[in-house]
C-alpha cells in the first residue's frame, strides 16, 4: 500500500488499534499489519512519534509495565480518545461515500 495514502489517518488507526485492549508499541505495529492482511507494514518512527503525541493531547495514557523480563510502555485508550475514534469513524464514512460516489460516476460516464 502506498504510505501517502495513510497520511491524515494513522490517528484513527491507532486508536481503533488500541480500542480492544492496551498494547505495547510493537504489539500495536504488528495488530495494524494483522487487521490490515499484511498490506500496512508502517515503520516504529511513524508509530511512536504518533502515539506520543496522541498521549499529549489526552487521547491515550500510558504505562510501563515487565512483559517477558522487558520493560515496555503500554498504551490505553482515553475516554476521549474512545470520542475521538467515534468522530474519526464518522468522518471517514462519510468521506469513503463520497469519494465512492465520484469514482462510480466517472466509471459510469466512461463505460
Amino acid at each position: 500500500m502506498n504510505p501517502d495514502a495513510l497520511r491524515g489517518h494513522m490517528d484513527a488507526l491507532l486508536l481503533s488499534v488500541l480500542e480492544r485492549e492496551p498494547l505495547h508499541g510493537y504489539a500495536i505495529i504488528e495488530a495494524l499489519q494483522e487487521r490490515s492482511g499484511g498490506a500496512l507494514s508502517v515503520p516504529t518512527g511513524t508509530v511512536y512519534p504518533a502515539l506520543r503525541r496522541l498521549e499529549r493531547i489526552g487521547y491515550l495514557s500510558s504505562e510501563w509495565a515487565t512483559v517477558g523480563g522487558r520493560k515496555r510502555r503500554t498504551y490505553r485508550l482515553t475516554d476521549a480518545g474512545r470520542k475521538q475514534l467515534a468522530g474519526e469513524r464518522t468522518a471517514w464514512r462519510e468521506f469513503t461515500s463520497v469519494i465512492g460516489n465520484v469514482l462510480r460516476a466517472e466509471a459510469a460516464a466512461s463505460g
